[in-house]
């Protein structure tokens, strides 16, 4: 089968490629410089003016395309954040009507800042009320663009990614002061952190795809999220390293500005449709999940 990818060469965008092309898969990577890339035979670089009659019929379209949420959050940086997602987005909408035999299934990234912040509440994709931060507004957005492929006839998912632990992300930036053995909770720890291991991200999204009952928001996080303190515990014992240290709120959000809330505040969120559905998480608690990535 062949599958059109935004994204295909970020850090999710990588590892999903690599897994469809080891099932015997094609992809086509959608990227603004395709001359950079080498085409394989199971992978061809394109630009976003690609002639779609030129495209072979596509399965599946998958959006994981989007400016980086790290770095300080100026006016600028938000403002790329938010336009990325949504241009991109409105891009493969108007790809897909184009296309005289449309996709079966259209998954577009999104993410848990949909709903909000909290420290008490439990979000599953029964939560209806959305946040009212910066993220949230952009999730509010971002989905309500990927929605339209629904009028189009194509099944469509919107996969709400938690904190991804792997390699590359967030994992690596969380690591180091716990091995300069300055690791310990951030702020007052009491934040809840809805992550999940890379692989899981990759096999859900998988999941998807060939699913058809798999349809609307999909909370593609572990379904055991942790505090903060407890996280960073865990991170500590499995990097054998202490944990004694206290990263201030106020020292985050003096050095990344708004980008802070995202270590600094977080949300319980659980992925209520995929075990409904019957997934089965490769690395559903913490520990295995950390001991994996150490090792590999």
């Amino acid at each position: 089968m062949n599958f059109l990818i935004s994204g295909g060469t970020g850090f999710v965008g990588k590892h999903l490629c690599q897994a469809l092309q080891k099932k015997g898969h094609h992809t086509y990577i959608l990227t603004r410089s395709p001359l950079d890339h080498m085409n394989t035979k199971a992978t061809t670089y394109i630009d976003y003016n690609y002639p779609v009659d030129n495209l072979p019929s596509i399965e599946g379209v998958i959006n994981l395309a989007g400016e980086s949420l790290f770095g300080y959050w100026s006016q600028k940086k938000k403002d790329q954040i938010k336009n990325s997602r949504l241009e991109t987005t409105n891009i493969l909408i108007q790809l897909m009507k184009q296309m005289k035999i449309k996709p079966n299934v259209f998954i577009s990234g999104s993410a848990v800042g949909y709903y909000g912040i909290s420290e008490d509440l439990i979000f599953t994709e029964a939560t209806a009320k959305s946040g009212k931060d910066f993220l949230a507004e952009v999730v509010v957005e971002w989905e309500q663009i990927a929605k339209q492929a629904e009028t189009l006839g194509i099944r469509t998912v919107y996969t709400r990614f938690g904190v991804i632990l792997g390699k590359e992300g967030s994992l690596p930036l969380m690591s180091l002061p716990v091995k300069l053995f300055a690791g310990g909770k951030i702020g007052n720890g009491e934040q809840w952190m809805s992550w999940i291991h890379i692989e899981d991200v990759v096999r859900l999204i998988d999941y998807c795809l060939f699913n058809k009952s798999m349809e609307g928001a999909v909370n593609t996080t572990a379904p055991h999220p942790l505090r903060n303190k407890d996280f960073m515990r865990t991170l500590a014992k499995v990097l054998k390293r202490p944990h004694w240290t206290t990263t201030p709120s106020t020292l985050i959000h003096a050095a990344i500005g708004e980008m802070g809330q995202l270590i600094t505040k977080g949300q319980y969120v659980l992925p209520q449709k995929a075990l409904d559905h019957g997934f089965e998480f490769k690395y559903p608690e913490l520990v295995k999940a950390l001991k994996e990535l150490k090792k590999s």
